[in-house]
C-alpha cells in the first residue's frame, strides 16, 4: 500500500509553458547549482516554495487579523495566557 500511495503522490501532469530566454537560462544555472535532475525538478521546487510561502502569509494574515479584532478584555486575558507561559517554558528551560 505504500507503494501506490508514493505513486499517487508523484504523478505528475507533462504540460509545455513558453518562457523568456533569460527565464530558461536561469532555470538551467540554478539546476547546474543545485545539481538537479532536470529543470522540471527546479521549477517544481520553485512553485513549492512559493506555494509554501503564500500559505505561510495566509496563516499570518489570519492570526493577525484574529488579534487585531480581540477587545481590550480579551488581549489582557491573551497577555495573562503569555506571561504564564513564557513562566512556565523558562522554568522547563532551567531544569
Amino acid at each position: 500500500m505504500a507503494r501506490t500511495l508514493s505513486k499517487r503522490r508523484s504523478v505528475k501532469a507533462k504540460k509545455s509553458y513558453t518562457l523568456s530566454a533569460e527565464s530558461v537560462a536561469y532555470l538551467e544555472t540554478l539546476r547546474k547549482q543545485r545539481r538537479a535532475p532536470s529543470t522540471s525538478s527546479v521549477l517544481e521546487d520553485i512553485l513549492q516554495n512559493v506555494q509554501r510561502a503564500s500559505k505561510k502569509m495566509a496563516l499570518e494574515k489570519a492570526v493577525a487579523d484574529y488579534y487585531s479584532s480581540l477587545g481590550e478584555k480579551d488581549l489582557d486575558e491573551q497577555g495573562r495566557w503569555a506571561d504564564f507561559a513564557w513562566a512556565e517554558f523558562s522554568a522547563h528551560q532551567s531544569d
